[in-house]
């Protein structure tokens, strides 16, 4: 289904800042329908009106309060003045207009009022309040108090006041209107309060009748009512009650002739929310407590396995105790990563940059310069991705700077590089390790590799990342034709 936007461009004569409008109302309509118990559309002129008026329906909503007339979606949908004539004259006089329909579609008569969407001075749309006619039922106060305050709002959208221009944008927690509701009149006095509003204002310690009383006489902080009506905009605010007790209010001005005739106060209890808000930032905090501990744990096993090689006289013992050392950091990394950062994801890229420069600093000197580069990014990986190839990247490039560029081999004049390639494409993510080093013999066999270091590498990429990995002689000439190693694996393990 198009949207708002694309209906708007392609078959309509809205610029730009009309179809933001209509956008803006269109975001806060929902309220508006369960005010009114009814059905709305909002109806667009079309590009070929000027001939003969034809409207576009770029939108829809149904009410939660009441049922729906129409099961179908009309969003699409064109219609000519000869089946729409009410909603061609509130377009063409610019006034509100009340009467029936009938629509083809049900074979029966709608209730519709059509309401001019003025913007800048001029009308650029009309939306139409649709239901079904009442017969013999009287309507209770809450739906009488309802009613009379979308016809409020349908003044002020045929005046050009609603939505407002500074509307601010509604969260899924915002509160609707059957939360709660409470109506202000011009002083700020309570006029009416919904059975949930009551409920709300309980909620907060406020037990007293409220009607007439304003909110500082209920014993409420009243600057989100002052505030609302002194800018005319509307204003949230969340009000703390006792044992935990949290209440959203959103106070939307009325306006009726560019004066603040009173307000509608929509209540929400989100104490359940904001319960589980703290509980997720604990659980969170705990989290990031566990991977500096682990961190700090890595890091004292990496400090007593150097005390420990500096007692081998064995060239041999002293360089597998380097090499685990090397392994156990890159994993911290990914710890010290992780207790930083607020879930379990990881920017990886920010794991390969010290990464490198550990490895750098540990292998590469003087005799033998070796430059490691990162390119590319890999986007945010889980952990359960990102801990493995931490040590498979570490891994490669210690086998790089072993193999191809041994001692002997002069790398004064043109010192040797290792570029690590970051590639992510939807789930998937390539990692590229390219050297411009002797290079792999021609006839170079992975699964007959028996040293430790590409054995871990071919079992993690396997069996943990379930990838694949592929080790190539480069393209490049002379003595230095390079190393290609390409690693394909999946960005997220099944769980």
């Amino acid at each position: 289904m198009a949207s708002l936007t694309e209906l708007a461009r392609f078959h309509t004569v809205l610029d730009g800042r009309d179809v933001n409008h209509l956008q803006r109302l269109v975001a806060v309509w929902g309220l508006l329908a369960d005010f009114c118990f009814a059905d709305l559309l909002l109806f667009a002129p079309t590009v070929d009106s000027q001939d003969a008026e034809r409207f576009l329906v770029v939108s829809q909503v149904r009410p939660s309060t009441s049922q729906t007339v129409y099961r179908a979606d009309w969003i699409g949908t064109t219609v000519d003045e000869q089946e729409r004539p009410l909603v061609s004259r509130a377009f063409r006089i610019g006034e509100i207009i009340d009467g029936e329909a009938t629509i083809a579609a049900l074979k029966e008569r709608v209730r519709v009022l059509c309401i001019p969407v003025r913007h800048r001075g001029k009308v650029i749309a009309v939306l139409t309040r649709e239901s079904a006619p009442s017969f013999g039922r009287q309507p209770g106060e809450l739906e009488r108090t309802y009613v009379d305050i979308f016809n409020r709002f349908a003044r002020m959208i045929a005046a050009g006041d609603f939505p407002f221009d500074a509307q601010d944008s509604e969260t899924e927690e915002a509160p609707r209107v059957g939360d709660g509701v409470i109506l202000l009149d011009a002083a700020g006095r309570v006029e009416y309060t919904s059975p949930n509003g009551v409920s709300a204002l309980h909620r907060v310690g406020v037990h007293a009748n409220a009607e007439g009383l304003r909110f500082d006489e209920l014993g409420l902080d009243d600057s989100l009512v002052r505030t609302a009506f002194s800018i005319a905009a509307p204003v949230t605010e969340e009000l703390e009650g006792s044992a935990d007790v949290s209440v959203l209010i959103r106070c939307i001005p009325l306006i009726d002739h560019g004066v603040v005739s009173g307000a509608v106060v929509l209540t929400r209890d989100v104490s359940e929310l904001r319960r589980r808000d703290r509980l997720l930032l604990s659980k969170d905090a705990t989290i990031r407590e566990i991977h500096h501990r682990v961190k700090n744990n890595l890091q004292t096993i990496s400090s007593l396995l150097r005390l420990q090689g500096r007692r081998f006289s064995s060239p041999e013992a002293k360089e597998a105790i380097e090499e685990s050392v090397r392994r156990i950091r890159a994993i911290a990394l990914v710890h010290e990563t992780l207790s930083r950062e607020a879930g379990d994801d990881v920017a990886f890229v920010e794991i390969v940059r010290p990464l490198l420069r550990m490895v750098e600093e540990g292998m590469s000197s003087e005799d033998r310069p070796v430059v490691l580069r990162v390119e590319g990014d890999a986007g945010f990986l889980p952990a359960a991705v990102a801990t493995p190839l931490a040590v498979v990247l570490n891994e490669l490039l210690q086998n790089a700077i072993d193999h191809a560029f041994p001692a002997g081999l002069d790398l004064q004049v043109d010192p040797g590089v290792a570029i690590v390639g970051l590639h992510r494409e939807g789930d998937r993510l390539t990692v590229t390790v390219v050297d411009d080093g002797v290079g792999v013999p021609a006839n170079f066999d992975l699964t007959a590799v028996t040293g430790l270091g590409l054995s871990i590498v071919r079992t993690l990429v396997t069996s943990e990342l379930m990838g694949t990995i592929a080790i190539e002689r480069g393209a490049g000439g002379g003595n230095r034709p390079g190393t290609v190693i390409r690693l394909d694996l999946p960005a997220s393990l099944p769980e």
